[in-house]
């Protein structure tokens, strides 16, 4: 199966670091992710019901970020990833978490996972 919906550029509001000021303070984190699915019975049948719905995938990512605290993107990465798996049924993604300015020489810092059962 090849097909795929991208989410690009999808920005959640989060605590996030390893730094005291950072604990104190929501960070911007810029997530873009790819899911494969096959997509040929919601365009047979123009039907929402029979795809991946990105909307509730990113309102679900979104109220999962920005009600969570961690240190490590890695973590929250990781953590993204296997909610969509369990609550969206998706088997294979790749997800993009980017943390921009965490470096002061560096424009961003990102992790990048693919994750498929």
């Amino acid at each position: 199966m090849t097909d795929q919906i991208m989410i690009e550029g999808l920005w959640i509001e989060t605590v996030i670091g390893v730094y005291d000021w950072e604990r104190e303070l929501r960070q911007r984190l810029l997530l873009d992710l790819t899911l494969t699915t096959d997509i040929r019975p919601a365009a047979a049948s123009d039907d929402l019901g029979k795809t991946l719905d990105y909307k509730a995938i990113t309102d679900r990512i979104i109220a999962f970020a920005e009600g969570s605290s961690h240190q490590l993107v890695e973590t929250l990465a990781e953590q993204i990833a296997a909610l969509v798996q369990k609550e969206f049924g998706v088997t294979r993604l790749t997800l993009k978490l980017s943390k921009p300015g965490a470096l002061p020489r560096a424009q961003n810092v990102a992790v990048f996972i693919e994750r498929g059962r």
